[in-house]
């Protein structure tokens, strides 16, 4: 089982291949988490846009959607012949998309078909299968709706259950909604741990900085980040020391503004746009002077046909870190 002490969530387009890239810049160990990819899609598409990733996101997790056994074994064995980490199957998505295929939040009201293809899965990979869940959907009680779902997947050998610790509206929310309207429960979540002592509980939802997801580890065997890591990845550069025993050391941004040069450079030359690789840099300097306009270059400057990575050398020019210095000194 992968150290999955905290984790970055899967985001629907948000934690793309150039993301992941971005993130593992920040922190060497946490877990990161593919966005969402249908089974059908992996199987019939075109999967090196849809499953390639650079050999420096590892450790990196391919996350699956979909109910039909057959077709998420087989996407599994993809997968992993891929060089996936770990396969999760989504089983928390509360989207309209993922309602009309019948898979994501609504498989909370099927357990036993849960179960049925995490056993497939299992049975398809050698890697870690684990599987993202909600407390419940819609009038479900999450006593009965979340331990159903626990120890159908766990009987069928998953290895780890993360668990966004809200339930899903399918009818009423949005899924925007979905991800801040229904109440948290955490409670709920370590309850299911104290039940399942030997089974790997990770938990997801709200958590907005690293101390809480510290704070969550005395319940729980792993902490999930998502909208907080993403908007605000500068958080990130503190997991390593944090979860994983790393001795602290000043982060050096300007090797990983270098480092990302280069990768948007190489993406460029593949036919991409530096704004494909820049749009997940944005809030990397939350707080600092010169953030701002770092910011409005990026969201300008790098969005423009033809911008070459040396506009990403110009933004992080602007942010004024011996100033920020003075100030803390002050």
């Amino acid at each position: 089982m992968l150290n999955a002490k905290l984790a970055i969530a899967p985001m629907m387009d948000w934690t793309d291949r150039h993301c992941r890239f971005f993130h593992r810049r920040l922190t060497s160990h946490a877990l990161l988490y593919s966005e969402m990819v249908v089974a059908d899609a992996v199987i019939h598409g075109a999967r090196g846009r849809l499953l390639g990733f650079d050999e420096a996101e590892h450790p990196v997790a391919l996350q699956l959607g979909g109910s039909d056994p057959a077709k998420l074994a087989e996407a599994a064995r993809i997968g992993e012949s891929f060089g996936y980490d770990e396969i999760n199957l989504n089983v928390g998505c509360p989207s309209d998309r993922v309602q009309s295929g019948t898979f994501g939040a609504c498989l909370m009201k099927v357990p036993d078909l849960v179960a049925t293809c995490v056993a497939a899965m299992k049975a398809a990979v050698a890697v870690p299968v684990t599987v993202k869940c909600r407390i419940g959907v819609d009038e479900q009680d999450p006593e009965p709706a979340l331990d159903a779902l626990a120890n159908g997947v766990f009987d069928a050998g998953a290895d780890a259950l993360w668990v966004h610790a809200r339930k899903a509206w399918l009818e009423g929310l949005s899924p925007k909604e979905n991800r801040d309207i229904p109440p948290l429960d955490y409670d709920r979540v370590y309850r299911l741990k104290a039940g399942n002592p030997n089974e790997f509980i990770g938990i997801n939802g709200g958590i907005q900085s690293l101390e809480e997801a510290r704070e969550h580890l005395d319940h729980v065997d792993g902490a999930m980040l998502g909208r907080a890591a993403y908007h605000t990845p500068g958080i990130l550069t503190g997991v390593d020391a944090a979860f994983y025993g790393v001795r602290p050391e000043a982060f050096d941004f300007a090797a990983l503004i270098d480092a990302m040069a280069d990768y948007a450079a190489r993406h460029i030359e593949q036919g991409g746009r530096l704004g494909h690789v820049t749009r997940h840099m944005v809030g990397l300097f939350h707080g600092l002077p010169g953030a701002r306009r770092y910011r409005q270059i990026l969201s300008t400057d790098a969005t423009r046909p033809g911008a070459g990575p040396e506009i990403l050398k110009s933004a992080f020019a602007a942010v004024e870190f011996g100033r920020a210095e003075a100030d803390e000194a002050a």
